[in-house]
């Protein structure tokens, strides 16, 4: 999804406009992905995603939460401090850049498109693809180098 957005204008304002239809124009919906709104990252904002009362994710596009999405101290935590949070898991935030939390829900779902990483012009989406991850899709890492 987010390698297409990266790609394609066209995908990329039917993402900004309407995720959960954009999502399902590639395959992926049904349960868990009722309500999915994307989140885009610019060089001024960087957005992260949690589920404060359980583990709630756009599954279909995230896949089932990892063990540390899903602990209390995690889901506590990234809504109070969520730069120390961020640096802990190794994604240091520039303090010139503003964090977002949002909170999803069993209504909501949210999805983050990160930032395409410098030195992609020109690659194909399978190559885009590659270079993000589950983590990046949360918001808390960058997709992938270039040089990954």
């Amino acid at each position: 999804v987010v390698a297409r957005a990266w790609s394609d204008p066209a995908f990329l304002a039917r993402l900004r406009a309407d995720a959960t239809a954009a999502c399902a124009e590639l395959g992926y919906g049904g349960p868990q992905g009722e309500y999915i709104v994307a989140l885009e990252d610019t060089h001024d904002r960087h957005n992260v995603i949690v589920c404060t009362q359980c583990s709630c994710t756009a599954w279909p596009i995230l896949g089932l939460p990892t063990d540390w999405y899903k602990s209390p101290e995690y889901r506590a935590r990234v809504v109070r401090e969520p730069r120390p949070v961020l640096r802990e898991l190794g994604l240091d935030v520039p303090a010139n850049v503003a964090i977002r939390v949002w909170e999803t829900s069993a209504e909501t779902r949210y999805m983050v498109i990160p930032l395409r990483p410098d030195g992609t012009d020109g690659w194909s989406e399978d190559q885009l693809a590659k270079l993000v991850t589950r983590d990046a899709l949360i918001g808390t890492a960058m997709a992938l180098s270039a040089r990954s």
